[in-house]
């Protein structure tokens, strides 16, 4: 679904102006998202970019479009209200129709478009945040934010590269913090086979798609490694009565959805 385009003016004088560069501003929102106790949190790209403490691989930076959020059920009011203070204009129509799953926002200044995921990510399949959105003060926790970029059906070159940008920063584990928490990913695979499903195309695509990108010997072998070790954790889960059952009907129905791009 195509958000409307409803004419849209520059901010009163009086309201702050987003920042140019993307990464400051993605920063900014979430620093105040955080000090007035907002329950939003950053995810695509940025909140990946933003999750690294120290250098970011060179090899594995991009540039950055739009900035992605996502938020719990019933905070959509409070999302608005943030947003709007901080310089952006809700889109009023595609919100009206949408505010129960989508809140769109822009920056008319830097044309940039800000997507707010309300209650779940959803696009190809489902990520729950419920309970987990505070595990992290200003993005989605590292397993969420990789099962995004996991669950994409027809995975692109820009979804390739933040893939492997996480498994290059961070260590695969069994718990939250600065480590991709292997258990959460294996459990959500393991309640959702089509959201499996996707995951296993997905990391073979990764493991074909790792010369593309200058990492040394050392590096790369690294990422493989995180990638077995998350696969494995991911296999041996045990698997709900649900996933059994549609294993059984297998790729002969589609498994995922097919998501229509949302533009300014």
């Amino acid at each position: 679904m195509c958000a409307s385009s409803n004419r849209r003016s520059a901010p009163p004088s009086d309201r702050p102006v987003p920042l140019a560069q993307i990464v400051d501003e993605a920063r900014r929102l979430a620093s105040a998202a955080l000090q007035q106790d907002v329950p939003i949190r950053l995810l695509g790209g940025l909140a990946i970019r933003i999750s690294v403490d120290g250098p970011f691989h060179p090899a594995l930076a991009r540039e950055y479009k739009d900035i992605d959020f996502v938020t719990l059920k019933n905070t959509g009011q409070a999302a608005t209200g943030l947003f709007t203070e901080l310089g952006y204009e809700p889109d009023r129509e595609f919100n009206a129709f949408n505010g129960g799953t989508r809140l769109l926002f822009h920056d008319p200044a830097n044309a940039r478009q800000l997507d707010v995921f309300v209650g779940a990510f959803r696009m190809c399949h489902r990520i729950p945040i419920d309970g987990r959105i505070s595990v992290d003060p200003m993005t989605l926790p590292l397993a969420e934010l990789l099962l995004t970029k996991l669950q994409v059906v027809d995975l692109n070159e820009k979804d390739l590269r933040d893939i492997v940008a996480l498994l290059h920063h961070h260590e695969v584990a069994d718990r939250d913090g600065q480590a991709i928490n292997a258990q959460r990913v294996a459990k959500l695979c393991s309640d959702d086979w089509g959201l499996w499903r996707t995951c296993k195309m997905s990391f073979a695509r990764v493991r074909e798609g790792l010369e593309l990108y200058e990492l040394t010997g050392e590096e790369r072998a690294a990422v493989e490694s995180r990638l077995d070790r998350l696969w494995e954790r991911i296999d041996t889960e045990p698997k709900s009565r649900g996933w059994r059952l549609r294993d059984r009907i297998g790729d002969r129905k589609r498994w995922y959805e097919q998501p229509e791009e949302v533009e300014a």
